[in-house]
């Protein structure tokens, strides 16, 4: 099945989001939460990197990976609280994401 441009721009956006939260791994800010929230959220940013290729190739994992990597995401946001514009834009990705990805789900390949 071929995938609808309207996955592919929201892969796009995701990519364009994970080299923009990338460095942010490394800053001052996230160091000063604590010793183990460069590590986490690396893990998120990686998470959603690694959704965002399952997405690309319309797999249902990387449907699932995504809106949980989102939501990890804000959830990281809410305990550091970070509300930022961060936060807001994860929040409208993780609605719009949600919506296009529940109508597409079932055409989605199954199989890794």
């Amino acid at each position: 099945m071929k995938r609808p441009k309207i996955i592919t721009f929201i892969c796009i956006i995701g990519f364009v989001t994970v080299v923009c939260t990338f460095p942010q791994m490394f800053s001052p800010e996230i160091k000063k939460l604590g010793s183990w929230v460069p590590a986490f959220y690396g893990l998120l940013v990686a998470a959603e990197f690694i959704a965002c290729i399952g997405l690309w190739h319309f797999k249902q994992w990387g449907a699932l990976l995504f809106l949980t990597a989102l939501f990890a995401k804000l959830a990281f946001y809410i305990v550091t609280n970070d509300m930022n514009f961060g936060f807001y834009f994860q929040s409208v990705i993780l609605i719009i994401a949600s919506l296009i990805l529940w109508r597409h789900f079932v055409k989605m390949n199954p199989n890794l």
